[in-house]
């Protein structure tokens, strides 16, 4: 019996060798079939654009080493895939599971959508799972998972209440290997009291743009980063949540309802580096404690009601690189404190009520000054020209106060500057020609001034200006041939500012700074300002600055937009240059309002403009038919002035124009298209026009067809030529009178536009 069983353990122990070199045999194999099955699935759900994947070469005879984005372990098993950013659409893929030694997968930055399949949650072995920047619906559910160690499903669609069951999250079987938690900017939901705490290994969580509710509880202490920004907390931050041996490095409470006063407790908090507590309700002093942080480098701190002085101890943070305590309640003078943060790049001082000390606080002697915001509040005066010494300054934003006199010419000296914003304030005098000095500029905004005398032409010198607005001024004479080259080659800057691999962080809140550059209700930026969201807003300035433009939402075709010229509002005249053909990179062309004559050159098609609003001018001729073959116009708007004979047929062919104007250019005439896209729009398009037959609305002068008698048509002729007489003339002595008002009418609008923005900023600050 004995000899049997040692043969029978002899003959098992062989089956086991030869089902292990099997396996071991084939798992490269059976990996390369699902690689393959993914490839054709991606392929089949991703027509256009496809990524890294469409170029896996099947004949190979392993995926391993050869295959972008795929990553092998020593026995040649498929341990990771990365196909972020590989343009794919559709659902989840559904046999993921089949990569048996997956331990690491990356789907971020597609447009993947629906519910997480249940083989998902069949990648057992899965220890890094990133699906953020994707449109993923449905519940968060992967109870099988165990072993993950970072999960990031951030930018989705995810819905649902997290909470906590038997010591761990309901969306995840357990956590005790879990060390990063990303489910921001989601439809989440539940109380965060209890969420944290029990998984032991937890150190970075974001919960930020969810709707988690609670209060803010002692368990983030044993975190390193914790960010609950922009959800529903509220209640008070009592002082036990910063207990001694606190190991936050970084805090972002921003964007909720917390109030009271902030606890001085966080100084047990040694390795804190970032706190963000902008858009609350936190009221008193500014805890003193923030000041015994040495290595404390960003401090976020607006839109709250925090008292007038802020304390001397933070002139211990020597660290600190960006302030912002912008929309408080400080005022009078700038304090002479913040001159001692020699480390400083950025300081945000704006919607507040300071009135002077711009230049006796020190602020403008700062070594590494980068970015000074102090729009919104009561500085008047002169321009200060202290800011030329400034050896780092780049981003330069006095908007909206009541500074007046000229421009001074020195600021055209500030070579390294890129934003300059001087807008809605009593500007008065002429726009200095040394502006075209500024090569690095990327923002210039002087709009809502009272500014006088030509546009220099020395303007066309700022290759990088991609955002021009100089509306709601006095500025006359022509528009100089030379705005050709503005904008030309922005890449240096942009170049420039994308090796700083921080973000910009310019401004907290609702960026007023963005809401006064983006032109609203125009293509690509009329989303903006209602989608901001508090983090989005920080990223979206810098993506502007680093040249990666504004990208329309997911439900949009995308769509980049560089640029923009507003020139509305002014007393400009003379035909528009044709060498505007030469501005490559605007998308919008905004010269409304002014004295503009001529014809429309038809170069301007040559522009790849989404929008382009010339209206209530004196432009005249005939609309070019060029126009159609500006296949990217959204709004055109050519109401008000004097173009003449037939609509071109070739507008039909602007299939993406959803706002159309040619109203009150009573020279138009014969009839507007029964079909394509001008029969899209109805009659308020075409008001004014008494020449313009518009069949399918029922408007306009009736056809022969129509005539009661047609042998009254010869007698008709007199009077209908002598309606339209009367039309015309009623309309010129119209289009004089309008002219001869225009420049009240420009002061009148630039007092309203003010007031608006005044009254809005009041209401905001209620708010």
């Amino acid at each position: 019996m004995s000899r049997l069983h040692h043969h029978h353990l002899l003959q098992l122990m062989c089956s086991l060798l030869i089902s292990a070199e099997l396996v071991s045999g084939t798992t490269g194999g059976d990996d390369m079939a699902v690689l393959i099955q993914l490839k054709a699935f991606l392929r089949a759900h991703n027509q256009i654009n496809r990524g890294a994947y469409d170029g896996w070469p099947e004949a190979s005879p392993s995926p391993c080493g050869s295959w972008r984005g795929v990553g092998c372990d020593a026995d040649g098993r498929v341990s990771s895939l990365d196909l972020s950013s590989s343009s794919i659409s559709g659902p989840l893929f559904g046999n993921f599971s089949g990569l048996s030694g997956l331990v690491r997968l990356d789907l971020s930055d597609n447009s993947i959508a629906g519910e997480l399949p249940a083989d998902l949650d069949r990648c057992v072995g899965l220890q890094h799972l990133n699906l953020s920047y994707n449109l993923i619906s449905g519940a968060l559910g992967v109870p099988s998972l165990t072993k993950l160690r970072t999960l990031d499903v951030s930018r989705n669609r995810l819905e649902g209440e997290v909470v906590v069951v038997s010591g761990n999250f309901n969306f995840l079987g357990a956590c005790d290997d879990l060390v990063v938690l990303n489910v921001s900017g989601n439809s989440l939901g539940g109380d965060i009291a209890g969420l944290l705490g029990n998984c032991p290994r937890l150190r970075y969580v974001d919960l930020s743009m969810n709707g988690f509710t609670g209060r803010v509880t002692q368990g983030i202490a044993s975190l390193a980063q914790f960010s609950a920004a922009e959800n529903r907390l509220s209640g008070t931050v009592p002082p036990g949540v910063f207990p001694e041996r606190c190991g936050l490095q970084s805090l972002d409470l921003s964007g909720n309802r917390l109030s009271g006063s902030f606890p001085d407790s966080v100084s047990n908090c040694p390795g804190l580096t970032y706190l963000s507590l902008s858009g609350n309700g936190f009221g008193g002093q500014i805890p003193a404690g923030v000041g015994a942080i040495p290595g404390l480098e960003t401090l976020i701190l607006g839109s709250n009601s925090f008292d007038r002085e802020m304390p001397l101890s933070l002139t211990n943070c020597t660290a600190l690189r960006y302030l912002d305590i912008s929309g408080n309640g400080f005022g009078g003078e700038v304090q002479g404190l913040f001159a001692k943060l020699e480390s400083l790049t950025h300081l945000i001082l704006h919607s507040n009520s300071y009135t002077g000390g711009i230049v006796s606080s020190g602020i403008l002697g700062l070594p590494k000054l980068a970015m000074l915001d102090l729009s919104l509040n009561r500085f008047s005066g002169k321009l200060p020209t202290e800011v030329t010494s400034m050896a780092s300054i780049k981003y330069l934003v006095l908007a909206e106060n009541t500074f007046s006199g000229q421009i001074p010419a020195a600021y055209g000296q500030i070579a390294q500057l890129q934003v300059l914003d001087l807008s809605y304030n009593n500007l008065t005098g002429g726009i200095p020609a040394d502006v075209g000095s500024l090569s690095s500029l990327l923002v210039l905004m002087l709009a809502g001034n009272q500014l006088s005398g030509e546009i220099p032409k020395e303007i066309g010198n700022c290759t990088s200006l991609l955002w021009l607005n100089l509306a709601a001024n006095r500025l006359s004479g022509q528009i100089p041939p030379e705005i050709a080259g503005v904008g030309r080659d922005p890449s240096p800057t942009f170049a420039r500012n994308q090796k700083d691999a921080a973000e910009l962080e310019i401004g907290t809140g609702k960026c007023p700074s963005v809401v006064r550059w983006i032109p609203l209700g125009y293509p690509g930026f009329n989303y903006v300002e209602s989608e901001m969201s508090w983090k989005d807003c920080r990223s979206l300035e810098d993506r502007i600055l680093k040249g990666y433009g504004i990208v329309t939402p997911p439900s949009v075709q995308p769509c980049i937009i560089l640029g923009y010229v507003r020139l509305s509002g002014n007393l400009l005249s003379g035909q528009i240059p044709p060498m505007v053909s030469a501005m490559r990179n605007f998308n919008l062309l905004i010269l409304d309002e002014n004295l503009l004559s001529g014809v429309l050159p038809s170069e301007i098609s040559q522009m790849s403009l989404v929008a382009l609003n010339v209206s209530r001018n004196m432009i005249s001729g005939e609309i070019p038919t060029e126009i159609g073959r500006m296949v990217l116009l959204e709004t055109l708007d050519l109401s008000f002035n004097n173009f003449s004979d037939q609509l071109p047929s070739s507008l039909n062919q602007l299939y993406k124009l959803s706002k159309f104007n040619v109203s009150y250019n009573p020279l138009l005439s014969g009839n507007v298209p029964s079909t394509g896209q001008l029969s899209t729009f109805n009659e308020q398009s075409f008001l004014g026009n008494p020449l313009l037959s518009l069949h399918f609305a029922n408007y306009g002068p009736r056809s022969e067809s129509n005539n009661e008698d047609a042998s009254t048509q010869g007698t008709a002729k007199g009077p209908v030529r002598e309606e339209i007489t009367v039309l015309v003339i009623s309309f010129v002595v119209f289009f004089f009178a309008t002219v001869a008002i225009r420049e009240h009418d420009s002061f009148m609008y630039v007092y309203y536009t003010i007031k608006c923005r005044h009254d809005s900023t009041k209401i905001y600050a209620e708010l």
